[in-house]
């Protein structure tokens, strides 16, 4: 969700500012805009819509220099327009701005501050530029007059800024939005997502919340806002350039979900120890052996990933789970356990409304980890402990090997528990997520068919429902989630027994009915509810498991162990909802207003 690039080094700026922003592409954006300086003149070009709009105005314009911020804006305050796109100027062109993130307090700022200045945009971002200029008035010094500004905002920025008068500085904020320095051999970069700027460095200082940056073309210097000077080493990340480019591909998200075979393995290879043993730290299993329940945080695919953990670690490790959706659980916290252990579950690891509750179980003192594809993330590193996905990139919206990464890892995770508690375990984990890889390349090979059910089932669909029970169930809310999100269709998860208690009346004739039957003992319930659908009109289609499988299953899946089934049976979903956009002519890989990373509440 929105996407900061700055740049201050020798070389031409305008190039690398529009191919950063063009790796940012996948986090979701509805306008773009960069603004470079050379001497004293800013040079500011924005648009509503792509990069590729962004690029042919950039060239209309002759933009060049050596130092500039770049911006891709998901619209929060104002509508999605050229006026409201960043980088914003101030009122004497003196400041330019970009930002990511809310100022909840902008409208006291304005009418405390700027009663009489006339603003250009509808932004709050706009509000910080225009207070940074009144500050410089009264001090004189830019940083000081930045800092003395940021003191002032309420809510979560990132921040890349520009002052004409100083063309050898690039300055950059922080607070509760992600931010890195990236440290190059003739440069300086500022980047929201280190994928940004892969091919100038892979050295970054990640900057904390309420500290400042000043970059030159040699030097960093990271202060806080009351002026304490910090010293932060460098780290240098395991992203690979070459991992996000699409190769042969027409999808980023088709190349995601075929690599998924490769992720589970990769998780072997990662968690197995010198034993040849799957493990994890042995710090966070004797905290988790702590506790008497464990509470999932976590949104959208990870919540659903969560679901599916939850089964994982009651039904192996024999410990009580609570799964929450974030957003609710920081307004609304339960009633806790005497001794919880919370579980942050994150692609991201930069999710706002999973820091939120961090933020509230760290002041009570509660022990947490998070699983996240990310290290150094906010939540990586301030939650106790990490267990990495390990799945590499992921540029999709949608996601699909970050899911199936984060149900691996959890299932390492309560199978490590389980064994330190004694608990009967029927199954070799090793060996049975090595035939889950091996399951998920035969389901990748079945394209062509799956593609065609896809055609037949939701060409003309208004809206689907996908019903499932038990664990099939969680596996097919994200079923649901993945149509929804790229292909535009109304779609819902349901629990095959509730159909009866009121969605069974919005079945029609022609309406889309998936199911999903890989558990034994709820086998014939499942197919007993399609029955009933179908009775009624419904285009009905059965996934289920070998083994299980009927005459007219429209696809069957490689047997696996029951308790990882969902790594095997969301393939097909996910791969009906991306042939189900394509077939619409959709956008697969950003899909209209959605974001990649959700940073702000």
């Amino acid at each position: 969700m929105c996407g900061i690039v700055g740049y201050i080094g020798d070389n031409e700026a305008t190039e690398l500012l529009l191919t950063g922003l063009e790796k940012l592409e996948y986090r979701g954006y509805d306008s773009a805009g960069i603004a470079v300086m050379n001497g004293k003149e800013i040079r500011l070009t924005k648009v509503k819509g792509r990069i590729s709009l962004l690029r042919d105005r950039v060239g209309d314009n002759n933009v060049s220099g050596t130092i500039g911020i770049g911006h891709t804006r998901w619209a929060t305050h104002g509508e999605a327009s050229e006026i409201n796109a960043h980088p914003h100027q101030s009122n004497t062109g003196r400041f330019t701005m970009v930002h990511n993130g809310v100022i909840e307090n902008f409208e006291e700022l304005r009418d405390n501050y700027l009663p009489n200045v006339e603003l250009q945009s509808e932004t709050d971002t706009e509000i910080i530029v225009q207070l940074l200029e009144k500050m410089y008035g009264e001090t004189k010094d830019v940083l000081q007059a930045f800092q003395k500004t940021l003191i002032e905002l309420k809510g979560s920025y990132a921040i890349a800024l520009i002052d004409k008068h100083t063309p050898d500085v690039l300055y950059a904020a922080k607070n509760k939005s992600p931010l890195l320095v990236g440290l190059g051999t003739d440069c300086h970069l500022v980047t929201s997502d280190a994928m940004a700027t892969l091919n100038k460095t892979k050295r970054y200082v990640e900057l904390e919340d309420k500290e400042t940056v000043m970059l030159t073309k040699e030097a960093v210097i990271i202060q806080k806002l009351n002026g304490e000077k910090v010293d932060r080493k460098p780290f240098e990340t395991e992203l690979d350039s070459d991992d996000m480019e699409k190769g042969t591909y027409p999808h980023y998200m088709l190349k995601e979900i075929d690599e998924q075979p490769y992720v589970i393995r990769k998780i072997i290879q990662e968690y197995t120890d010198s034993t040849h043993r799957l493990k994890i730290d042995e710090k966070i299993s004797k905290a988790i052996q702590q506790a008497d329940r464990i509470y999932i945080i976590a949104a959208g695919t990870s919540y659903h990933a969560g679901l599916v953990g939850k089964q994982l670690i009651e039904k192996l490790a024999e410990v009580p789970v609570e799964v929450h959706i974030a957003s609710e659980f920081s307004y609304n916290m339960p009633l806790l356990s005497e001794n919880p252990f919370f579980i942050f579950i994150s692609q991201s690891g930069e999710t706002a409304d999973s820091r939120a509750v961090l933020v509230q179980t760290k002041a009570l003192g509660y022990p947490a980890l998070t699983i996240t594809n990310v290290p150094g993330s906010t939540l990586s590193r301030e939650a106790d402990y990490t267990l990495l996905l390990h799945a590499g990139p992921e540029i999709a919206v949608a996601s699909t090997k970050a899911y199936s990464a984060q149900i691996a890892v959890i299932a390492i995770l309560a199978n490590d528990l389980a064994e330190q508690k004694g608990c009967n375990i029927s199954f070799d984990l090793d060996h049975e997520m090595s035939l889950v890889a091996n399951a998920i390349e035969m389901l990748a090979s079945q394209k062509e068919e799956i593609e065609s059910i896809a055609a037949s089932i939701f060409h003309k669909s208004r809206n689907a429902f996908f019903i499932g029970r038990g664990i099939d169930y969680f596996v097919m809310q994200e079923a649901a989630l993945k149509l929804k999100e790229i292909s535009y269709i109304q779609a819902e998860g349901f629990a095959g027994g509730e159909l009866k208690h009121g969605t069974i009346a919005l079945i029609e004739e022609g309406t889309p009915v998936i199911a999903l039957a890989t558990q034994e003992n709820v086998n014939l319930s499942v197919r007993g509810n399609v029955q009933e659908v179908a009775a009624r009109g419904a285009n009905t289609c059965i996934v289920s498991m070998k083994g299980l499988n009927k005459s007219g299953d429209a696809i069957v899946l490689p047997e696996v162990h029951e308790l990882l089934t969902p790594l095997v049976s969301v393939i097909p979903m996910q791969l009906l909802a991306y042939y189900a956009a394509l077939h619409r002519n959709c956008d697969v890989d950003k899909p209209r207003n959605l974001a990649k990373s959700v940073t702000v509440e």
